[in-house]
């Protein structure tokens, strides 16, 4: 809306960034895995913006994530849970806003081989549990859906693209803001900003989501954050599939795009 690109022009204008006027697009920020932490997420004597405030209202893409000094990966935490960043001085505090969308890819391990069923991994067991160590649970766990996408086949490469065109998932997405207006009486939340109070207060669970879910929390031992983002991602498949009621088979999806703590 006008908020958000008047917001977002107004930070590009302050870091030196804008082109003529106000943002036509939503932002799209792809550091390199050697960027430090005060330019990931703001800082510096003279403090200014990072890159998780350039992001502001659009997407933050980290490639090769576990690369990323562990230092600058720590440093995402506040931003992820809180949409700000807050930079501490002697002068003052200032808190710059960085509510974007993290997507992330990395390799399953060191050699890249570790899932493929055509080629050998040849990383050792300590090799395997120090790349996993770079990126900490609890940053895992501020990340919604954790996708293992498999080796594509040539023959499927060559092939015809067989997956539904984006057109029909931009109208399902359409459709799921709308019914999430709708729900929040027209105001700016979403599923994604709500937080403990507006789950209780806009989604109900039905009595077997709820033993469902009690399951889950006890068998792999979910974080009091992990539980109601849990319940955020089940109400966006519900919508994404124009399903008023959240459903056992919405639950357990999104329960699967949960992180393995093995780490």
């Amino acid at each position: 809306g006008d908020d958000e690109r008047l917001s977002v022009s107004t930070i590009y204008s302050a870091s030196g960034l804008l082109r003529g006027g106000l943002m036509a697009e939503r932002p799209f920020r792809s550091p390199h895995h050697t960027t430090s932490s005060v330019a990931l997420v703001g800082g510096g004597s003279i403090p200014k913006p990072g890159e998780v405030t350039l992001a502001h209202h659009g997407v933050l893409f980290m490639d090769e994530l576990p690369e990323f000094p562990r230092s600058a990966l720590e440093a995402l935490r506040q931003p992820l849970e809180d949409g700000i960043v807050t930079i501490a001085r002697a002068q003052g505090t200032l808190r710059f806003p960085a509510r974007f969308t993290l997507v992330a890819a990395q390799n399953p391990c060191p050699c890249g081989y570790a899932t493929d069923t055509t080629r050998q991994c040849i990383c050792t067991p300590h090799q395997l549990m120090q790349y996993k160590k770079r990126t900490s649970g609890p940053l895992l766990d501020r990340i919604d859906l954790h996708v293992e996408v498999p080796s594509v086949p040539s023959e499927t490469l060559a092939g015809e693209n067989v997956a539904p065109p984006s057109s029909d998932a931009r109208k399902r997405i359409i459709a799921a803001r709308k019914k999430q207006q709708k729900r929040y009486k027209k105001s700016s939340l979403t599923n994604a900003a709500l937080g403990a109070r507006h789950i209780k207060t806009y989604i109900q669970l039905s009595d077997d989501v709820k033993t469902l879910l009690k399951q889950a929390i006890d068998h792999h031992g979910l974080s009091a954050r992990a539980y109601h983002r849990v319940i955020k991602v089940s109400r966006t498949i519900a919508d994404l599939e124009g399903c008023d009621e959240i459903t056992a088979t919405h639950l357990g999806e999104a329960l699967q795009y949960r992180p393995v703590k093995d780490n």
